[in-house]
């Protein structure tokens, strides 16, 4: 897939990049000085990628047929996920840092699409989506949705009407943000758990729409044409 300004799409990288490089030394310095050993380290990473996004689901599904948690969820994102399980204040277990921090919902309109980006690094709501995908954190997709949104959401294989605003949100140490995108036609009566399934990860970043036909735990070869359309971007 061709793309503007000479750049290639986004694809996942095979380097090592300098904030992989400092975090082993990092780590490695820490396991040396006894604040953790390598199991512990083992153990919680194992914790934290099999977290995925389902609380960020349950939160844009309850927000969906609860009006009034939907507007508790945008008016103090950090308090409402306490409804649903999740404390920001204590996410992890471990009370790290990068855990106290003010989480923001960002409510997608027929005339406003958003979408999340970390500029400086990887900054990412883990609490509610788990571990960010591989090219979140390349260069190449924080460089280039921050200047060329529309060309770099057309990778993923979303084209916006040009009447639609793209809004780009740059996360940071203290603000983390989570797309609410708008329910699609086809889901009334629906319950939670069946508007929570079609709530994917990459929906909550921005860079796709729900659709009634299809959810992450779908094999894609069993994919409609139109919902195969415009993934050759990124591989």
């Amino acid at each position: 897939m061709s793309t503007t300004h000479g750049h290639a799409p986004i694809q996942e990288s095979g380097e090592i990049s300098e904030f992989e490089v400092l975090e082993l030394a990092v780590r490695e310095l820490a396991i040396e000085k006894g604040l953790f050993s390598a199991e512990d380290h083992r153990r919680f990473s194992e914790w934290a990628e099999s977290r995925g996004p389902h609380g960020g689901s349950k939160l844009v599904a309850k927000a969906w047929v609860d009006p009034a948690f939907k507007e508790r969820l945008l008016t103090n994102g950090t308090e409402a996920c306490k409804e649903v399980g999740l404390n920001w204040m204590e996410p992890t277990g471990q009370g790290t840092p990068s855990d106290y921090t003010f989480f923001y919902v960002l409510e997608n309109t027929p005339k406003l699409h958003n979408v999340i980006v970390c500029t400086l690094c990887s900054c990412y709501p883990r609490p509610v989506l788990g571990m960010s995908p591989d090219w979140y954190r390349t260069p190449n997709y924080r460089r280039r949705m921050v200047r060329w949104p529309r060309e770099v959401l057309a990778e993923f294989g979303l084209h916006l009407p040009p009447d639609v605003e793209v809004r780009v949100h740059d996360s940071n140490q203290k603000s983390r943000f989570m797309v609410m995108p708008m329910r699609p036609e086809g889901t009334e009566g629906w319950s939670e758990e069946q508007l929570a399934a079609i709530i994917t990860r990459d929906c909550m970043i921005g860079v796709a729409l729900p659709r009634p036909d299809w959810t992450a735990q779908q094999v894609p070869s069993q994919a409609t044409p139109s919902q195969g359309k415009g993934k050759g971007g990124r591989k």
